[in-house]
């Protein structure tokens, strides 16, 4: 199973005590693939600073292909974090480096060697959608919380898992991802916080509730929850045990601080 994350990255740093871990949707999806089996490669831009080097040397550490991250003259995107009870809130984002983020043709060919490919919306990445599924890619696209954004209705034909995030299980959302649905994307999927998930694939709506854990940092939560949904979809396990092992899997990533 060989999987390629593409686009964003970023140092969170925790106002409150310093700590600052290696994060950003891509790379954070591309660490858990790897820890649940996968061979998974991400492929980005660090910055030519003390971050960058740290960041490179992280993903490495965990096993992730880094032949194609590469480092650039400026700085490593950095997101400043707030936690409030165990929730993370995300504050001021510098995007550093990343704000000019493309790929090479090479880079396009290496990613055409995989299976799967995820990106998210941050990650400048969403024009090349199109390529990929030329070159006979599935796709992943995490479109977080903004599901208003004009990026839903025109990258959507492109995607075959479709993710958000969402507060509960409503008519509202239901709607919502029957659109996503009905333009294109072979699977939407709501990812609701302590009210679970919700999948719809064309047919039928599939729910999950969530796994009781001693939650310390909702960080990395939803990015968790997508690799082990996707691991899933590319064993060929059925929607409802998807979310199932998306779940379990986001129920680890809770329980330490930091996204890994």
């Amino acid at each position: 199973m060989r999987i390629a994350t593409v686009g964003d990255n970023c140092m969170d740093v925790y106002q409150a005590s310093g700590q600052v871990y290696p994060g950003g949707n891509p790379v954070n999806v591309a660490v858990y693939l790897k820890e649940l089996g996968a061979d998974s490669a991400y492929i980005g831009w660090v910055g030519s600073d003390t971050y960058g080097d740290r960041m490179i040397q992280a993903i490495r550490e965990k096993g992730v292909d880094t032949t194609h991250l590469s480092q650039k003259e400026g700085t490593t995107a950095v997101t400043y974090v707030e936690l409030i009870g165990n929730d993370r809130s995300f504050g001021e984002y510098d995007e550093g480096v990343t704000a000019n983020f493309t790929l090479t043709e090479e880079e396009l060919d290496f990613i055409g060697t995989h299976q799967l490919v995820h990106a998210g919306i941050w990650g400048h990445v969403e024009g090349y959608y199109s390529l990929f599924k030329e070159k006979g890619l599935s796709t992943c696209f995490d479109f977080s919380d903004q599901l208003d954004h004009s990026l839903v209705k025109t990258l959507s034909p492109f995607v075959d898992y479709a993710f958000f995030s969402y507060k509960q299980d409503d008519a509202y959302i239901r709607q919502f991802l029957k659109e996503v649905n009905s333009v294109g994307s072979k699977i939407a999927v709501a990812t609701l916080g302590e009210n679970g998930s919700l999948a719809y694939d064309g047919g039928q709506f599939y729910q999950y509730g969530v796994v009781e854990a001693d939650v310390v940092d909702t960080m990395g939560a939803g990015d968790s929850f997508i690799s082990g949904f996707i691991y899933g979809r590319l064993k060929g396990l059925s929607i409802n045990e998807c979310l199932k092992l998306g779940t379990e899997t986001a129920s680890k990533t809770i329980r330490y601080f930091g996204a890994w």
